[in-house]
């Protein structure tokens, strides 16, 4: 996704689906769902207007997943800080997992371990590609 306004959309999205739904008057529903009528509306209220079609394509395009879409629906997959029950069923993890991190965190992990800090879980990949692409920069792939 290298369009520089479907970046800023999937950061607007990311923040306000992840972080902060409440500062454009958006209520997680369950499953963290929101109706993607009420998400347009409240982006345009806050004077960022999203096309549909271009809600779409960043959710099609997103390298890191980090959307669902349906027709009516839409919801930030990982990383939120605002509680919120996903509704995910739990699943025999594969055998190896990666943890891909920021350079300047690898001291602090080897120290203490891998850590949810702020957020509600920590992120794993089940592929050495997506870990190194959570950990942009320069990152670290721990086994």
């Amino acid at each position: 996704m290298k369009n520089n306004r479907l970046v800023k959309i999937s950061k607007y999205l990311s923040k306000h689906l992840r972080h902060s739904p409440d500062r454009i008057g958006l209520e997680l529903q369950p499953g963290g769902w929101v109706s993607v009528a009420e998400l347009l509306a409240a982006c345009q209220k806050d004077k960022f207007h999203i096309f549909e079609n271009e809600l779409k394509e960043v959710v099609r395009n997103n390298d890191k997943k980090r959307f669902s879409f349906d027709p009516t629906r839409i919801r930030a997959n990982q990383g939120h800080t605002v509680e919120v029950d996903l509704q995910l069923k739990s699943q025999i993890p594969p055998d190896v997992l990666y943890h891909g991190t920021f350079h300047h965190a690898v001291e602090s992990i080897m120290q203490m371990g891998i850590c949810k800090m702020s957020r509600h879980h920590v992120h794993l990949s089940t592929d050495i590609a997506t870990a190194r692409n959570v950990g942009k920069g320069r990152p670290v792939i721990l086994p």
